[in-house]
């Protein structure tokens, strides 16, 4: 298996390309959009609705636009399948927060010890307490790596910017885990862990091998 090399210098410089186009080695390629309408879930499963997740590219980017809850103070998930029905791939994941007070009374960094977990099978939380008054709501990236593997475990790293409705706290949530399985992934599923997402986009991408 070839060694694949990224660094930040390189995911910056990334351009969007037609997903036909094959001879642009380290494009950013366009896959698939889906957009919530009152939506329990939204799910990626590879072969079905035009959706690639596997070998074709060594990473992928998942894009959030305007998530927003139906619940008030609800958190985001994200679930994987490792090639059977169920989105059940048991995971680990670190969790932290940057915070800063709408009225710039009270800012900070801090390790949210109750949203990380270690090997559940229920799905990773990746953004936390995101309301859900006409103006809030969560925007924020996931990168997958190396999804089809069955050698090596598959990391994620996700980042979101939301605003707290405790206190219109602006809040960035940052998340670094892997799904401890060497069973290829081909599906991962988004979900709010009370309610529906009730408006909002996700578009996934494929990163080329550069």
């Amino acid at each position: 298996m070839a060694l694949v090399k990224y660094n930040d210098r390189s995911l910056r410089n990334l351009t969007t390309a037609p997903a036909a186009a094959t001879n642009n080695p380290g494009a950013l390629v366009h896959i698939k959009t889906l957009t919530a309408s009152s939506s329990s879930t939204l799910s990626f499963v590879n072969g079905s609705s035009d959706v690639v997740l596997d070998s074709t590219y060594p990473i992928y980017k998942f894009e959030f636009i305007n998530i927003h809850p139906a619940t008030d103070d609800a958190n985001f998930f994200i679930k994987a399948r490792d090639g059977s029905t169920n989105y059940d791939a048991t995971a680990i994941s670190t969790f932290f927060i940057a915070f800063h007070k709408e009225d710039g009374s009270n800012a900070g960094v801090q390790y949210q010890t109750n949203s990380d977990v270690a090997q559940v099978t229920s799905g990773v939380r990746i953004a936390e307490g995101v309301g859900n008054e006409n103006d809030q709501c969560e925007s924020g990236e996931l990168y997958l790596f190396n999804p089809s593997s069955t050698t090596f475990v598959k990391h994620f790293v996700s980042r979101f910017s939301r605003q707290y409705p405790g206190d219109d706290s602006m809040v960035d949530d940052f998340v670094g885990g892997y799904f401890n399985v060497t069973a290829a992934i081909d599906a991962i599923q988004f979900s709010m862990n009370s309610g529906n997402i009730d408006a909002g986009q996700i578009k996934l991408y494929g990163i080329k091998d550069a």
